[in-house]
C-alpha cells in the first residue's frame, strides 16, 4: 500500500498537476507519517527491499530519525527489521515508493534486529554505527558544520 492509498484526509488527491495550486495539499514536501507506514522500499535497480513498518521521531530535536524497514521472511515470519536513517531514503513520487541506494546483499549484512528485541536507538554508539553503515551523517554532526 502506498501513501496515496493511506490518505484518509485527501491531502494528496489532486485533480491534475496542471490544475494544482498551492492550496491543493501539502505533499510531497510535507507528508503525514501515518500515510508513509506500509510503503514499499526499492533500491535503484528497482528490486523490492521491504516496506516501512514504523517512523521514529527524535523527540529532542523534532526530526525524523529513522524509518524501520522490514526485509526478508515470508508473510511476516522470519523477517528482520532495520533502522534506516531517514536521510538515506528518497521518496519516489512517480512510483509511490521509497528508494534506498543499497543492493540486497548490503542490506542482508546490515545491522538489524528482531521485532521483540529493539536496540537502544538513543545510544550514540549505535547511532554512529548505523549512519556509518548507510553512509549518512548524524543530525548532531550536520548541526556542527
Amino acid at each position: 500500500m502506498n501513501y496515496t492509498e493511506r490518505d484518509t484526509y485527501g491531502m494528496y488527491k489532486r485533480e491534475s498537476h496542471a490544475d494544482a495550486d498551492s492550496s491543493a495539499g501539502p505533499g510531497p514536501e510535507l507528508m503525514g507519517a501515518d500515510t508513509l507506514v506500509g510503503n514499499d522500499v526499492h533500491n535503484q535497480s528497482d528490486e523490492k527491499l521491504g516496506d516501512i513498518k514504523e517512523i521514529m521521531l527524535n523527540m529532542r530535536n523534532g526530526q525524523v530519525a529513522y524509518a524501520v524497514m522490514s526485509f526478508g521472511g515470508f508473510l511476516g515470519m522470519g523477517e528482520k527489521l532495520f533502522a534506516v536513517p531517514w536521510s538515506a531514503l528518497t521518496l519516489d513520487t512517480e512510483n509511490k515508493c521509497f528508494v534506498l541506494n543499497v543492493d540486497k546483499e548490503h542490506l542482508e549484512n546490515a545491522p538489524g534486529f528482531d521485532k521483540d528485541q529493539w536496540p537502544d536507538m538513543a545510544d550514540p554508539e549505535w547511532e554512529k554505527d548505523i549512519h556509518a553503515y548507510y553512509g549518512t551523517e548524524r543530525a548532531a554532526d550536520v548541526a556542527r558544520l
